[in-house]
């Protein structure tokens, strides 16, 4: 979804009063990334984070995983900081975000931000559908992007894309079939019958959701030993059906 944002005077002060949550040249922390974070965990990154809701839950939700929250815009950014914080405070009564930062950063540029095999996830959270066919390029689930993906996420690297656009969400099936990475979890209505509350809303899904919208989404499988894992168990679900259909022809 694209945003016209009026900031806040002095914006751009106040993210640099922040250096331990917020970071505006990420270039510079190529390949130290764990550096920053200050220890190994797995480090996943929200492409277009929004307001800032799906990534400061996540953070919150799981201590053991690194989380980047990565937007073009510094009000985006302010607004991620002060909502990271507040939910940090009011749940674990935390000062500080331990295991988040929130980066401006345009996609474009992620492989001058990440050494290759430096993500483990990447999300993609109703992107901009650029439904102009001449805009095709811009989409985050465009081939040329997919590509960035690939170099930067690790041997167990995975994509979770999540849109409201039906269009796009096509286009997408297409994009990753067309560059061969293997899908799993694909729904077209995530929330069908209830709230999936194993998942983290975004402000856009909340609002689409309670519009009774559906929702789709899917995984795609990066990295060479999680496509391996992706294999192992659909060829053992497989084999699993086949005996159940085998023990059923025999009692009848």
């Amino acid at each position: 979804m694209s945003l016209r944002l009026r900031g806040r005077k002095n914006i751009r002060e106040s993210l640099e009063q922040q250096p331990e949550l917020v970071v505006l040249d990420p270039q510079t922390l190529k390949g130290r990334w764990h550096e920053f974070f200050g220890n190994d965990h797995p480090i996943h990154i929200e492409c277009g984070m929004g307001k800032g809701q799906f990534i400061s839950r996540m953070s919150v939700n799981n201590p053991e995983i690194n989380y980047i929250g990565m937007d073009i815009y510094d009000e985006l950014i302010r607004r991620g900081s002060e909502k990271a914080r507040a939910l940090w405070k009011s749940e674990k009564n935390a000062d500080n975000v331990p295991n988040l930062a929130l980066v401006r950063g345009n996609v474009e540029l992620l492989d001058e931000m990440f050494e290759p095999g430096e993500l483990e996830r990447i999300y993609l959270n109703f992107s901009d559908p650029w439904p102009k066919a001449k805009h095709a390029r811009r989409r985050l689930t465009h081939p040329r992007f997919l590509e960035k993906y690939k170099h930067v996420l690790s041997e167990i690297g995975e994509i979770h894309f999540k849109t409201d656009s039906l269009t796009l969400f096509e286009f997408s099936l297409n994009s990753f079939s067309n560059t061969e990475l293997q899908m799993r979890n694909i729904s077209l209505d995530l929330h069908r019958t209830e709230i999936r509350e194993d998942l983290v809303l975004t402000e856009y899904e909340t609002k689409f959701v309670g519009q009774g919208m559906p929702i789709y989404r899917l995984e795609a499988v990066i990295g060479k030993e999680v496509q391996a894992a992706h294999r192992r168990k659909v060829a053992e679900d497989l084999e699993h059906e086949m005996r159940r259909v085998h023990v059923k022809d025999e009692e009848e």
